[in-house]
């Protein structure tokens, strides 16, 4: 195992993970007497919240994603690696790294855990196959590959019951991440794509959005989530609450008595902690994130601080939420109590500003709530345009994003619907015995039994 050595006149600082909350620490400590290392295992910084943009086809990826060096190539106590993390030694503050095909070690003074989150299918991993989550590009890119993969086959399709099943979409899961998708879903087929096919009809797709709870978006005030399904409910969205999904298969999802039959099926439901969190030993809740300190340290480790969706604190008696905002003033908070530290002074207990939570659902259509303030329509939907905007890391990004935004709400017209990625399956759609399926191998499928998965 390669050692890397990082001795300085000052303290080591190493950050796992370039997400918001990383990224945050990191740029906190630029002034620092300190020296900063971030490993991720992707080398670009991701502006999540726009996902499901690239995921429509809204956005491409270089739209809501920089290399992590270029953000931090100013800051010269900082330097980057490319790994990833796989076990930590607390006794001898070493981080084990690896690259693809080296292990190495890094050793820390104070280290940052901020790895994130995963997507979490509630014990049913074998539905990941049929429906995609989305948490990285990765993800994004093969929903989008799906969605038009799903309106290419349809056109070509001649039975009306297949026809139908291709135009059918179903996300799971009624959080902002859910209405997004679902609102994402209406706006390509209803607008973008409706006059881009001669054999089908675009805006006769059926979406459809399943929410286990009472209601949609739970967090946020009731009237929002009226105003939301509403919204949603305009834009074409069959919104189904109360449905618990049960099983998830290549036909597509069954929840109660009740079965969906559905070629594209995108997961937006949970949202567990990364693997890594299971190899500290240290106290977890049920989705593996760690229970840590009101000062943001790892239960035991002073010099070992967590932040993010990988973590579980609560303030006023709740949890607080796995969203951006959070990871940001936690990865500041956390530089602060460093340089606390290195003053020969005391942590201080961290304690999160709401500003608020949005959520878009389509053209001029979003919900927000921002402390008092209530809004929903064009006003929360300008809202929340600006405050994503804002936040992109990198002029060219903003830059990026204004243009493709002007153009796709004054044309209708999207420029990133590129099919990319695995190519569509030649299996026959159903499993046959040997000699049938022998025999099937023989001679091309026919446009209903491909698979687009």
């Amino acid at each position: 195992m390669t050692k890397l050595n990082h001795l300085a006149a000052h303290p080591h600082v190493v950050i796992i993970g370039g997400g918001f909350g990383g990224l945050t620490a990191a740029q906190s400590l630029d002034n620092a007497p300190v020296k900063v290392t971030v490993v991720d295992r992707t080398n670009h910084h991701l502006f999540q919240p726009l996902l499901y943009q690239v995921a429509m086809a809204g956005l491409s990826p270089a739209d809501i994603a920089a290399p992590i060096r270029s953000i931090l190539r100013k800051q010269k106590n900082a330097s980057v690696l490319l790994a990833e993390a796989t076990a930590v030694d607390f006794a001898n503050q070493t981080v084990q790294l690896h690259d693809g095909i080296h292990d190495e070690e890094l050793r820390y003074d104070y280290l940052v855990l901020a790895t994130g989150g995963r997507t979490s299918y509630f014990g049913h991993d074998d539905w990941e196959k049929f429906a995609p989550g989305l948490k990285d590009l990765d993800d994004a890119v093969e929903i989008r590959r799906r969605v038009l993969l799903a309106f290419e086959a349809a056109e070509k399709e001649d039975h009306p019951q297949r026809r139908r099943e291709l135009l059918t979409f179903v996300v799971v899961g009624g959080g902002p991440t859910g209405v997004e998708l679902a609102g994402a879903v209406a706006e390509l087929a209803r607008f973008v794509l409706a006059r881009d096919f001669r054999t089908i009809n675009p805006e006769a797709a059926e979406i459809l959005l399943l929410e286990g709870g009472p209601k949609i978006l739970p967090s946020f005030a009731p009237a929002l989530s009226e105003s939301a399904a509403r919204q949603l409910a305009a834009l074409g969205v069959t919104v189904r609450t109360g449905s618990h999904v049960t099983q998830i298969d290549e036909k597509g999802v069954l929840f109660g008595a009740e079965r969906i039959n559905a070629a594209t099926v995108i997961w937006g439901a949970g949202v567990q902690a990364t693997a890594l969190t299971r190899q500290l030993g240290v106290p977890l809740d049920r989705a593996g994130r760690i229970k840590i300190q009101p000062d943001l340290t790892v239960p035991g480790q002073k010099n070992v601080f967590a932040i993010g969706d990988m973590t579980q604190l609560e303030q006023d008696g709740k949890p607080l939420p796995g969203v951006s905002p959070v990871a940001m003033q936690m990865g500041r908070h956390v530089a602060h109590n460093i340089q606390l530290d290195l003053a020969g002074k005391a942590y201080e207990p961290f304690h999160y500003f709401d500003k608020g939570s949005m959520a878009t659902i389509g053209r001029k259509a979003a919900t927000a709530e921002l402390g008092k303030l209530r809004l929903s329509g064009f006003p929360a939907w300008m809202a929340w345009l600006l405050v994503h905007i804002f936040f992109l890391i990198g002029f060219r990004n903003r830059l990026a994003v204004m243009f493709n935004w002007a153009w796709s709400y004054f044309t209708y017209q999207r420029g990133a619907r590129l099919i990319t990625g695995r190519r569509l399956s030649l299996r026959p759609r159903r499993s046959l015995p040997p000699v049938e399926a022998e025999e099937a191998a023989a001679k091309p499928p026919t446009s209903g039994e491909y698979l687009l998965r």
